[in-house]
């Protein structure tokens, strides 16, 4: 469908630069029946906002009106991790506030839209002030290949891929959000890709957020072992739907030597944007 958009809203922002900082305006003319929310996260936003640019792409080429909220900040979940409930709390409000007005909201990332869904209702439960809010924002969070294959049901992907890649399953996106099968059926979608499976894809990669901080050695022996099966498989790229997880393992591959396995996170394949 071809869509006005905004004058305020430039057909495509750069995609060196930071996307929450963007405030996409609604578009003119027809609307697409369904207002998303995009919900960047702090690792894409600070490092690797092209996956963001990604997501967006691909949620327009569903036909969503898409919005990315620009005062959004993190989920809260590095506080809630650590204890300090207070500030995971205020983040959480926030984030009801900024996104409630929207039909779904998005998240390229199984950590974050876990903790949306899975950990906000346990740390606002004392609160029954934000309840209505807390049941409109759980039950309208996806995790972004989960909306795409079960939500809008995408068929086609603006992506193509030359070569093989392996998937590497995020503890949080398949334990909290139910993703394994979703991104399989997407990577499926693109011409040239031939998926070849790890022998143990749910393993975990070792970051876990602040456990690869408090349990250094412990994490990079997990990592190890990851890095050991993607390279069992000779496939040309790792393929996965964390950031947290995509920057563990490459570097982690790094300093084993493996330079040419490339690491992807899967929006960046089903939408071609190119790596640097």
């Amino acid at each position: 469908m071809s869509l006005e958009r905004s004058v305020e809203r430039p057909l495509r922002q750069p995609r060196t630069g930071r996307l929450r900082s963007i405030m996409l305006t609604p578009y003119r003319g027809t609307l697409p029946e369904m207002k998303v929310g995009l919900f960047v996260t702090c690792l894409v936003d600070l490092m690797r906002p092209r996956i963001g640019f990604a997501a967006l792409e691909l949620l327009e080429s569903a036909g969503c009106e898409v919005i990315v909220p620009g005062t959004q900040t993190c989920c809260g979940q590095p506080g809630y991790n650590s204890g300090d409930r207070a500030a995971a709390q205020a983040l959480a409000r926030k984030v009801l506030r900024e996104f409630d007005a929207c039909d779904y909201v998005v998240v390229p990332s199984g950590s974050c839209s876990g903790m949306i869904k899975a950990h906000y209702p346990e740390l606002l439960a004392d609160d029954p002030a934000d309840k209505a809010a807390l049941d409109r924002l759980t039950g309208k969070t996806y995790e972004l290949t989960d909306f795409l294959v079960n939500v809008v049901k995408l068929d086609k992907v603006p992506g193509r891929f030359s070569g093989t890649v392996t998937y590497h399953d995020s503890c949080s996106g398949l334990r909290e959000m139910g993703v394994k099968r979703q991104p399989r059926e997407l990577l499926a979608k693109v011409p040239g890709l031939q998926l070849k499976e790890m022998t143990t894809p749910e393993y975990c990669c070792g970051f876990g957020g602040t456990f690869s901080v408090k349990f250094g050695d412990i994490s990079a022996r997990i990592a190890e072992r990851k890095c050991e099966d993607i390279a069992g498989t000779g496939a040309d790229a790792v393929v996965l739907g964390d950031l947290g997880c995509m920057l563990n393992i490459q570097g982690r591959l790094r300093r084993l030597g493996n330079t040419t396995t490339r690491v992807l996170h899967v929006a960046e394949v089903l939408a071609g944007v190119k790596d640097d």
